[in-house]
């Protein structure tokens, strides 16, 4: 669980990125999750936009690929939200103390 130092931290870094993907009309699937997933275990912060045609609320689309891909669900912005998960392998970010 992330505190909120740690999320503000977390979103200062998410400024700048781009969105690595995009939930359209075929909604949150196996195929996007494992995608997910794997960009997570290689930068550990990502951005996914949902568009409109996708019949998802924001909030909702990101609170299931949160848990689908047992990532922490930094913000949600407008259409776009991020996701944060510690790499196993490539370890990057350095989270601010508890």
């Amino acid at each position: 669980m992330l505190t909120s130092k740690q999320r503000a931290y977390l979103r200062s870094l998410a400024v700048d990125l781009p969105e690595i993907t995009q939930i359209g009309k075929g909604g949150i699937t196996d195929n996007l999750i494992a995608g997910l997933s794997e960009a997570l275990e290689k930068r550990e912060l990502i951005k996914v936009k949902t568009l409109p045609n996708s019949g998802l609320e924001n909030r909702e689309a990101a609170e299931e690929a949160a848990a689908r891909c047992e990532a922490e669900l930094v913000a949600v912005i407008g259409r776009v939200f991020v996701l944060y998960r510690e790499s196993e392998k490539h370890k990057k970010i350095i989270l601010p103390i508890k």
